[in-house]
């Protein structure tokens, strides 16, 4: 396995407007060197709406086809989320696109049902878990964070991936169980965040992260500001901490009902 460069965007996003969004983050991953990955936030073409019957594009649509153009460009995966169609239901859909124009998606599972996300969307039935450069990478969105179950490390992933619009009043929370999840499930993670204000009134101050294995934050993203952050993760280091610390051996055996 080598080391993984990652770059994530922290910004702030056009309500509801998919082309705007979509120029603006084509400037920005085009000012990105290098990267292996690339990591946008939570419905990053819309902000967190609610009008999924409206606002939905299928998987051959414009949003995804432009993900797949901007990994190949770059050369580099990009992942972020998306409202999408599919088999007459609505996903908040992580879309992991590869350099190569393959696509891989996970469907968010935990609904954030104090915005009635669970009224205007399908819940993913199936956690997922994709391989870029020989890392394994697990994709997870927003609320998921609060469900640790969902997100155990049973020795299948390296990097754990958080895409969001977390409020900014809960901004201790987000910034607190993001830590956890890291030292919990000895795993390098990126959560990735919007700033700035949503058509519903919401303040988002971003607080983007990526943590090592311990907990520890890799690069210093400041609040409230658009940025790009890019950090190269150290298989080796991942490996010999696991060595070092192997907290997993002694983990309990459990796991989801259904």
């Amino acid at each position: 396995m080598q080391d993984l460069t990652v770059s994530v965007i922290q910004s702030g996003l056009f309500w509801e407007d998919p082309e705007a969004n979509r120029m603006a983050f084509a400037k920005k991953i085009a000012g990105i060197i290098n990267a292996d990955l690339i990591v946008l936030p939570e419905m990053f073409t819309t902000g967190f709406s609610m009008r999924s019957n409206e606002l939905a594009e299928a998987m051959d649509g414009a949003s995804v086809t432009w993900m797949k153009e901007q990994a190949v460009k770059s050369g580099s995966a990009i992942n972020g989320s998306l409202i999408i169609e599919e088999n007459d239901k609505y996903y908040n859909r992580s879309i992991f696109a590869f350099p190569d124009g393959r696509i891989e998606h996970y469907d968010k599972r935990h609904l954030f049902r104090m915005a009635n996300e669970d009224a205007h969307f399908s819940e993913g039935t199936e956690r997922k878990i994709v391989e870029l450069k020989g890392w394994r990478i697990c994709l997870q969105v927003c609320y998921d964070l609060r469900f640790p179950v969902f997100s155990r490390n049973r020795n299948d992933y390296d990097l754990l991936v958080y895409v969001a619009n977390w409020p900014e009043v809960r901004t201790a929370a987000w910034s607190t169980l993001l830590k956890a999840r890291a030292i919990e499930n000895q795993c390098y993670l990126i959560g990735v965040n919007r700033i700035g204000n949503d058509a519903n009134g919401i303040s988002y101050s971003g607080a983007s992260v990526i943590l090592d294995a311990k907990g520890d934050e890799l690069s210093e993203i400041p609040l409230h500001e658009e940025t790009t952050r890019t950090v190269s993760l150290s298989s080796q280091e991942l490996q010999d901490f696991r060595l070092k610390f192997p907290v997993g051996k002694d983990a309990d055996n459990f796991g989801l009902s259904d």
